[in-house]
């Protein structure tokens, strides 16, 4: 007689626990679901856009859209999270990491910057961030994407960002050559950040925060938008938004006609021949900083976008409740195999 099994005279019905299990895509793969599992929560971030970089200054990267089904969380764009994705257990399933934007070599000339690479899984897709705006030899509009690339050339807006997966790029504005800044990126929780008409120096301004999620335990956030630039230099810095996004170039004045090349200081100190632009960090959906022509001093290269990254979480799954039920009970009684051991 065994109590396991509500009391039925028999032997035990043992349960089957299958263990919660986080399985993480930096690149492109198969996933194969556990026996027990019917359905899966997932976050979806794809490849940033790449920064910009042109002789009136250089714009942000787009970061790659992003979303969500973990419960209680958000996707982008201000999106809550969406329904579980069902799945058959011991079946595979492509997974696709979309790949970050090409960045480019300033001045502009005309090739641009590219827009990030979609991921996907089951059914799901997140659409690349956005490239940015060019401007100077080739104008062109900033793209649209999961989130949109900053602007730079005026007239054009910044990049829509896909609804349900991010924000818009930002607006950039040249007065002169002295008053000027381009727009950052947009991110997965925030619009890139637009320089305003009223701009009294060069500088950069900061790209789109991203979103923050604990799939994998303590929150983490993902797919932040690039910082822009200013033309030349730039007095104020505009940094990446949070989730990997990359900082602009920083190009700060040595008090001579000269203007310096950039270093590649882990900050840009007073004094100091400032910084070159960032990619956007591998696997978060990051977009490029964008970065402005060095003359007299050597032209550099804005950052790419960062590659993106799918995470599929399993839930813990019973696969027996203990108890017999009474179609089973009978089957076995009437086949000879029931026993009171």
């Amino acid at each position: 007689m065994a109590n396991s099994n509500g009391g039925i005279v028999g032997v035990d019905n043992p349960v089957n626990i299958q263990a919660e299990q986080i399985t993480t895509f930096n690149s492109t793969g198969t996933f194969t679901a556990q026996p027990l599992t019917t359905e899966v929560q997932y976050v979806i971030v794809a490849g940033g856009g790449g920064g910009g970089a042109g002789g009136l200054g250089g714009s942000g990267g787009g970061a790659g859209g992003y979303r969500s089904s973990v419960p209680g969380e958000s996707s982008g764009g201000g999106a809550s999270a969406e329904s579980l994705s069902p799945v058959s257990g011991g079946s595979p399933y492509p997974v696709v990491v979309g790949a970050g934007g090409a960045g480019k070599v300033a001045p502009d000339g005309q090739v641009p910057s590219g827009t990030g690479n979609d991921s996907s899984f089951n059914g799901i897709t997140s659409d690349g961030g956005g490239a940015s705006g060019e401007n100077y030899n080739n104008p062109a509009p900033a793209l649209d994407g999961g989130s949109g690339g900053g602007n730079m050339y005026y007239g054009f807006a910044g990049g829509a960002g896909t609804p349900g997966q991010g924000y818009p790029g930002g607006v950039g504005i040249y007065l002169n050559g002295s008053y000027n800044g381009g727009g950052a990126g947009g991110g997965a929780g925030a619009a890139g950040t637009s320089c305003p008409p009223s701009i009294l120096d060069n500088r950069g301004f900061d790209g789109g925060v991203g979103v923050a999620s604990s799939i994998t335990g303590s929150p983490v956030y993902r797919a932040g938008g690039g910082g822009s630039t200013g033309r030349f230099r730039s007095e104020v810095q505009g940094f990446g938004g949070n989730g990997g996004g990359g900082n602009g170039a920083f190009y700060q004045s040595d008090g001579s006609s000269t203007i310096p090349a950039p270093a590649a200081n882990p900050t840009a100190p007073s004094g100091s021949a400032g910084q070159v632009a960032q990619s956007g960090t591998a696997n978060t959906g990051g977009g490029g900083g964008g970065c402005s022509i060095g003359t007299p001093a050597a032209n550099t290269s804005s950052g790419a976008g960062g590659s993106g990254v799918v995470i599929i979480k399993e839930p813990e799954a019973i696969g027996a409740s203990g108890v017999w039920d009474m179609n089973a009970l009978y089957d076995n009684v009437k086949a000879g195999t029931w026993t009171n051991a």
